[in-house]
């Protein structure tokens, strides 16, 4: 779980963060003035301070936050200058923007803010539609407007270039001012809530920020994203009466609190109108008493009414935010707040502690019960914590016995005449009807002790007395006394309880974040401090070394920090605090309980002295002695005793016949193991079928599986065992058992009995191959040193992978054992060096480096429709049409209904929504692309020759695991790449290069074989998003933008680790490239329509090489190692029985002289979507046999000459 913070602020303007990860508040330093309150979002905070102002702090990111400016500088053409910048009165500007209506000279441009500086100067973009341009950038036509061309032509009258020019937000995690941008400011703020980032993706980080003004007016913030966090203008909304408060949650839900304490709801909220459109009038939930403050998430609403009672509106979502009726819930509050994950957070109204309502899940949005946060604060000091124990749930209720009695007359004096002068605070006893639960925790305590009472009565003189004397910074020794933790044996019969001093008070906290600015007079200053004079007298008479140590403190009234208050806090923000029902927080187990108790068990240890740990261990080295004399050594003459045994394991199964008509039928399935002399182990697998009421069986050695394959689908649970002859057959052993748990059982268990039999176990190797299957499974293979022999390599079909636990994407990996791979949800994650994980338990799994993995993916169906001159685009196809709910093929019919995840490990997380994001030609407004006809190219828009169109809709789902990998976060990413090192090389920082999710390039720092998971990361500039990256051996490297134009990286060392520019390389003829392979000195890629491409002419001299050549095609994925071996995964394989996609496939024939290679050598396939060989960097052995001459002979495993594997199909599967 990536760390995220929950906001809050104290009574006293004070800000302060609480890490999901940590055990303290931390006090934003930087702010300069107090603040009223805050809303958080993931990598933002908004607050509204003291002057009323709107101040935005940006978690500062190793990804800056950058702006693209730009603007065309527009030409035409005459017969006496040439191009010049002579323009017809009808043209556009001669500096434009890129429609030609807007004047933009490059002095025009300027920062929005002291908050933003220039990165550079104005440059010219060399870069047209993916392919380099002509030197000066220029693009041609016949007139404005008209298609541009990077060629001039005869008849080219007009040209354009564009000018780019970043600037970058600086204020990073400081509290910046937003500024205005508009004459007349609007009415001072009273309230502020941001939300809306689920509505829409784009533009990247949006969000919708909603405000509340003095006078009851609602602002909305304009244009709040990524690249423009500052946002840009304040929009009135209009309303039906004068607003309080407002609340906005991630997606589409808004709701208001009018001053006559109705609610009121914006409806009308979607991706092209985040305003929304109308106000929606909705009840107080009781009649009487209005309400005062709301709080929305993405399913829930909850609010609270004047009376402090705590509300839950059911029956709330996106398709009905007005909901269907309000729930009473426990507990009294006057503020609550919605986090992500719809946790929920609020603020009690008698001791002002922050609490956490527990229990709330997707199934059960209230929650459970309510418990405090009781953490301390930055600036409290930790040994001077004497409430820490009686504080967890209530702060700073001085509960329990005192010891002196002569304190408790002159205290409870006070807290009578306090009581009459109008200052005091009545705060009602917690009940059961108030809190679920009680957040007292006294499981540390050695003896029972008493439960802590909150008193019903009480004043703040006690307090003022309190803060009175540390402001006098006397020097005497004073102590005071904790309060439940007080054992029963330390109390007197009769001494009285004292009455707590009330939370709700004005109290100053005792901490270094602020001066001590006390809101009332003090009251009988002589008294107090006789009181307290009294009160460590009494308390240095007592006895420490009894167990009263674990609960009394002594506090030295030098220390300027005092006692350790309770804080009050005013209000509180779990927005970009990221937490479920499953979350391990360290908010509500305050440490000072441990270390106290550690302190009394160390006082009441036994003084040993060395003398005396000497002869124990003397006295204990003997008797172990004579254990082993006794039990050992009398035996040693007999023989050793070997164990040749066999045993099996059966069950019953159903198995895929090999035979048509194929179907399922039920077998009985046998494991037989037995071990030999030498303790090896081997085994047997069989299968007993009936073939016409004939008993026949099919076996397999368990030293010929090459892999055990789950293949989860929403019907079976079914998994698949290979041999080399199956694999090349392409038809594996298909086997389904009743349930998940037998087929995890079966599959650890012939795992490890695969593994027995290979002798193999522990982690992965440095030198491992790794793949994933394109259900996101992860294998694993040990490579033998003749895998890349010549002439005669190790076949790929006889290659053993076993699994590793996890769920990936995409994995890389070199031979120095950095391993770090991508879920599908963009989260990178780095190997820990351990093994198994998932179902793997006990000796398949390693104990440690174990660790919790989750995984989101989204699930796709298409809606289709076909226009008719009656009633347009309806759902009514014709006959031969795919269905009007169909999977991205049409071939398969799925609804809304019948789609489910993709196996049985998967969970929804959300509801169907239209995607919005499909590459490939846009969407319109609705998500619709149209086209002539089924299939065919799709776009984004409507013209008169479309008669069909489709949209495609969403469902997220999430899986949950476990396996040897460790989150890195907090950027997502979409692509990795490890510099490949040579076997024997000793490299300290291993270069690692990735791509975010958006397409930003980045560079790791601080990698090396001790700290895989680097430091931090560097960001490295482009004019255009990537989607693919890779770095050679050489550090050279190589990348693939989202337009499939290819990119080579200038000088790049250790040195300068980010390089200096990206140089442009020309793309295959009318290719648009999607992945790139760098190897020692060979580059690879592969484009859309999966050809398979070689660079030429790369040399040390000239990297960016000459020209690109065809290899091969139905090709998904490739990996070059550091030996410039070739690895692929190609689709469309043809085996003996079937054809099948998503097989691994080696290329022979690969030596310095040769690069390219001359054939391929077909390994496991079916289901495979990634590999990578880049850690197997060991030397083949150097075999020179007569047989090198014979071209036949090197390409032993090869059915097919390379072209005639080619098969001519541009479709990739």
């Amino acid at each position: 779980m990536p760390v995220s913070l929950l906001w809050a602020v104290d009574v006293y303007g004070r800000v302060y963060s609480l890490s999901t990860a940590g055990q303290q508040w931390e006090q934003c330093r930087d702010a300069q003035m107090e603040f009223k309150r805050v809303t958080a979002a993931q990598q933002c905070c908004w607050g509204i301070a003291c002057d009323n102002n709107i101040y935005l702090n940006v978690h500062a990111s190793d990804l800056p936050v950058r702006y693209q400016e730009e603007t065309y500088e527009n030409q035409r053409w005459n017969p006496v200058d040439g191009f010049s910048e002579r323009l017809l009165p009808s043209d556009r500007w001669q500096w434009s923007d890129v429609s030609g209506l807007q004047h933009q000279p490059l002095d025009g441009f300027r920062l929005p803010s002291s908050s933003w500086e220039w990165e550079g100067d104005w440059y010219v973009d060399e870069n047209f539609e993916g392919e380099p341009t002509e030197k000066g950038g220029w693009s041609y036509a016949i007139d404005f407007p008209a298609t541009y061309t990077k060629d001039k032509k005869w008849n080219s009258c007009v040209r354009r270039r564009r000018w780019l020019r970043y600037r970058r937000y600086k204020a990073m995690d400081t509290w910046a001012k937003i500024p205005s941008q508009q004459t007349t400011l609007p009415d001072p703020f009273s309230d502020i809530s941001c939300g809306g980032w689920e509505i829409s993706e784009e533009p990247r980080g949006r969000l919708s920020l909603w405000a509340v003004s003095l006078q009851g007016k609602v602002w909305f913030r304009e244009g709040v994203y990524h690249q423009n966090p500052e946002g840009s203008s304040w929009e009135e909304v209009p309303l039906p009466g004068e607003v309080v408060q407002i609340s906005c949650g991630p997606g589409d839900l808004v709701w208001a609190v009018l001053w006559e304490g109705q609610l009121i709801v914006r409806e009308g909220i979607s991706r092209d109108c985040p305003k929304g459109a109308s106000w929606a009038v909705v009840d107080s939930p009781s009649p009487d008493i209005g309400a005062i403050h709301v709080a929305v998430g993405i399913n829930v609403v909850w609010a609270l009414t004047k009376d402090n009672k705590v509300w839950f509106r059911r029956g709330v979502n996106s398709h009905n935010p007005c909901g269907s009726g309000w729930i009473s819930m426990v507990g009294e509050m006057i503020m609550i707040n919605v986090g992500l994950n719809d946790q929920v957070l609020a603020i009690s109204c008698e001791d002002r502690a922050v609490y956490f309502r527990q229990g709330v899940t997707s199934s059960e949005l209230s929650g459970k019960t309510w418990k405090a946060i009781s953490v301390p604060r930055d600036g409290d000091r930790s040994h001077s914590s004497a409430s820490a124990n009686s504080l967890q749930s209530a702060g700073c209720f001085f509960c329990g016995e005192v010891r002196a009695q002569s304190v408790l007359s002159d205290v409870e004096s006070d807290t009578e005449k306090g009581s009459t002068d109008g200052t005091s605070c009545l705060v009602t006893s917690t009940s059961p009807e108030s809190f679920v639960d009680a957040p007292i925790d006294n499981s540390d305590q050695p003896m029972e002790t008493p439960k802590p009472r909150i008193p019903k009565v009480t004043s703040d003189s006690f307090i003022s007395e309190l803060v009175s004397d540390r402001e006098q910074g006397k020097t005497s020794r004073e102590s005071r006394a904790a309060g439940p933790a007080v054992p029963e044996e330390e109390t007197n019969a009769g001494e009285e309880e004292v009455k707590a001093p009330c939370a709700g008070g004005a109290i100053s906290p005792s901490q270094s974040g602020g001066p001590l600015d006390p809101q009332w007079s003090n009251v009988d200053l002589e008294e107090a401090q006789v009181q307290q004079a009294q009160t460590g007298a009494a308390l240095d008479t007592a006895d420490t070394c009894s167990l009263s140590s674990v609960a009394t403190y002594t506090l030295a009234m030098e220390d300027p920090y005092g006692v350790d208050e309770h804080p009050l806090w005013a209000w509180v923000s779990g927005g970009g605090c990221s937490v479920d029902s499953h979350s391990q927080l360290n908010w509500f187990n305050c440490s000072m309980n441990t270390s106290s108790l550690v302190q009394s068990v160390q006082s009441m240890s036994l003084s040993v002295t060395p003398a005396q740990t000497a002869a124990w261990r003397r006295q204990i080295f003997e008797q172990l002695s004579e254990r082993t004399k006794r039990e050992m050594d009398n035996f040693r003459h007999y023989e050793q005793a070997i164990e040749q045994s066999v045993w099996v394991k059966k069950g019953t199964m159903q198995w895929w016949r090999d035979w048509k008509p194929h179907k399922w039928i039920d077998v009985h399935f046998a494991l037989e193991q037995f071990s030999g002399p030498e303790g090896n182990k081997d085994g047997i697998l069989f299968i007993y079928y009936n073939f016409y009421e004939e008993k026949k069986y099919l076996h397999a050695f368990i030293n010929e599986v090459t892999i055990l394959v789950p293949v989860l689908n929403d019907s079976k649970h079914t998994f698949a065992i290979y041999t080399p002859e199956r694999t090349k057959q392409r038809w594996p052993i298909r086997l389904a058992a009743a349930t998940e748990l037998e087929m995890h059982d079966w599959l650890a268990l012939l795992s490890v009995s695969c593994c027995d039999s290979r002798k193999i176990q522990g982690p992965p190797s440095k030198q491992a191959i790794w793949s994933i299957t394109c259900k996101g499974d992860i294998f694993v293979s040990e490579p033998s040193p003749c895998l890349e022999a010549m002439p005669y390599p190790t076949a790929c079909d006889q290659m053993f992978w076993r699994q590793v636990g996890g769920h990936l994407r995409v994995v890389e990996c070199n031979s120095v054992g950095i391993v770090w791979g991508i879920g599908y949800d963009h989260t990178a994650w780095v190997h820990t060096g351990g093994y198994g994980g998932g179902f793997f338990q006990g000796l398949a799994s390693s104990t440690d480096n174990i660790y919790t993995q989750t995984d989101v993916k989204s699930v796709y169906i298409y809606e289709n429709q076909r226009w008719n001159p009656v009633t347009g685009y309806t759902n009514r196809g014709l006959p031969t049409d795919r269905y009007m709910w169909s999977d991205a093929s049409g071939l398969h019919e799925c609804t809304k209904t019948n789609t489910k995840p993709p196996s049985p490990q998967w969970t929804w997380v959300s509801d169907w929504a239209i995607d919005y994001s499909v590459s490939g030609g846009g969407t319109d407004r609705e998500g619709w692309q149209y086209a002539a006809d089924f299939p065919a190219s799709y776009h984004g828009h409507k013209t008169m020759k479309d008669f069909v169109r489709r949209r495609r809709w969403a469902r997220k789902c999430k899986l949950t695991t476990t396996g040897p990998w460790q989150e890195i976060p907090p950027i997502p990413l979409s692509d990795v790449t490890i510099l490949p090192c040579a076997a024997q090389s000793s490299v300290d920082v291993v270069p690692l290069w990735a791509i975010s999710n958006k397409g930003d390039v980045l560079c790791r720092l601080g990698v090396s074989a001790l700290t895989p998971a680097g430091s931090s990361w560097l960001h490295v500039g482009t004019d255009q998003p990537f989607k693919s990256i890779s770095i050679g051996a050489a550090s050279q490297v190589w990348a693939i933008a989202r337009d499939g134009s290819a990119f080579y990286r200038g000088s790049v060392s250790a040195q300068s680790p980010a390089g200096d520019c990206w140089y442009h390389i020309p793309s295959p003829s009318k290719q648009k490239l999607k992945q790139v392979s760098v190897g020692r000195t060979s580059v690879y890629t592969v484009d859309e329509n999966g050809n398979l491409w070689y660079r030429q002419g790369v040399t040390p001299s000239y990297p960016q090489g000459s020209s690109w050549e065809h290899i091969s095609n139905n090709v998904r994925k490739v990996s070059v190692g550091p030996l410039d071996q070739v690895w692929i995964i190609a689709d469309k394989v043809q085996g003996s029985h079937s054809l099948s996609c998503g097989t691994v496939c080696h290329r022979l024939g690969v030596q310095p002289m040769e690069p390219k290679g001359q054939s391929w050598d077909y390994g496991i396939g079916g289901g495979w979507d990634h590999i990578t060989v880049r850690g197997n960097s060991t030397e083949p052995p150097r075999a020179r046999l007569p047989s090198l001459t014979d071209p036949s002979a090197t390409a032993p495993r090869s059915p097919l000459p390379v072209r005639n594997t080619e098969v001519s199909s541009n479709a990739v599967g």
